[in-house]
């Protein structure tokens, strides 16, 4: 049976409980300071499904969670955020993941990814999008799907190449700069737009990049069909074939750092699909990812 929200758009990927501690001190490697721990929904499937529902979308989540306590608080949690975990794979065997990470007031300190369930449930995450409730490889599904880098490459390497996503705007994003690496089989893919920083474009390229339209025009020559490349708070940009848009974030005081990137990610998504023209777009990106750091934007 076809899902009542298959016209939505479709997260794929991690679904876990973000676990964060915060200082206002500047922090380096052993310090210890007095600061705030908080443990939320995360992953950057959800943190874009939360930002999708922000602005008033539906979005439907594709993952791995466990049948243990965590993951039915975590199941539950979604439901009152009003995302729909229906279809996602419930695993009796593996834990419910969880990212830990500590950030100061120099920004990110450190940070671990425990995503090892969602990679190896592997392709069992994607089978709504094969067995008809989202679609199949004779009736591919035609809306926008973000995918995040915690799959594995090998993963991402099925989806390129598979038949269901031949008819969708897929929307990547890496998990984070050491993860990049793993978007590359979807270089090339005629749908696919890619969202960095310029580290995680650095990383692609093998190159490093002293702002983002050139990290851009270095993405589109790479092969990547479209690209948005963020820089904290310097310019960003967008590049699709010879065309580069810039655009400078607004200036905000940084509480949190955690979720910003899949933040505008979601809020540009979210944009283009009610119709914003791409300059509309990106500069609602910035500002949907400005307020989130700066805390104004509700966890």
């Amino acid at each position: 049976m076809a899902m009542k929200n298959a016209g939505n758009i479709i997260c794929v990927g991690s679904l876990l409980w973000d676990v964060i501690g915060r200082s206002g001190s500047a922090m380096r490697a052993g310090s210890d300071v007095p600061g705030r721990i908080t443990r939320i929904p995360g992953g950057v499937a959800l943190n874009i499904a939360m930002t999708l529902r922000r602005f008033g979308l539906y979005p439907v989540a594709l993952s791995a969670i466990g049948r243990d306590a965590a993951g039915h608080e975590l199941t539950a949690a979604c439901a009152d955020l009003g995302i729909d975990t229906s279809l996602v794979y419930r695993s009796d065997d593996l834990p419910t993941d969880i990212y830990m990470a500590i950030e100061g007031a120099n920004g990110l300190i450190a940070a671990i990814a425990d995503a090892h369930s969602l990679e190896a449930a592997g392709a069992k995450i994607l089978r709504p999008l094969h067995d008809g409730r989202l679609g199949s490889a004779q009736k591919p599904y035609a809306g926008i799907v973000a995918l995040d880098g915690n799959l594995t490459e090998m993963l991402l390497a099925e989806i390129a190449r598979d038949p269901a996503f031949g008819a969708a705007d897929l929307r990547v994003a890496p998990a984070s700069p050491g993860k990049a690496e793993r978007l590359r089989p979807l270089i090339g893919h005629a749908n696919a737009t890619f969202y960095v920083n310029t580290e995680e474009a650095g990383t692609l390229c093998h190159q490093n990049f002293d702002d983002a339209a050139s990290a851009a025009r270095a993405l589109i020559d790479l092969g990547v069909a479209r690209a948005l490349v963020t820089d904290g708070g310097k310019s960003a940009a967008m590049a699709t074939g010879q065309t580069v848009i810039t655009a400078q974030p607004p200036q905000v005081l940084v509480t949190r750092v955690t979720g910003a990137g899949d933040t505008f990610m979601a809020a540009h998504i979210a944009t283009e699909a009610k119709g914003a023209e791409p300059r509309a777009a990106l500069d609602a990106a910035l500002m949907a990812a400005a307020a989130y750091v700066s805390g104004d934007t509700a966890l």
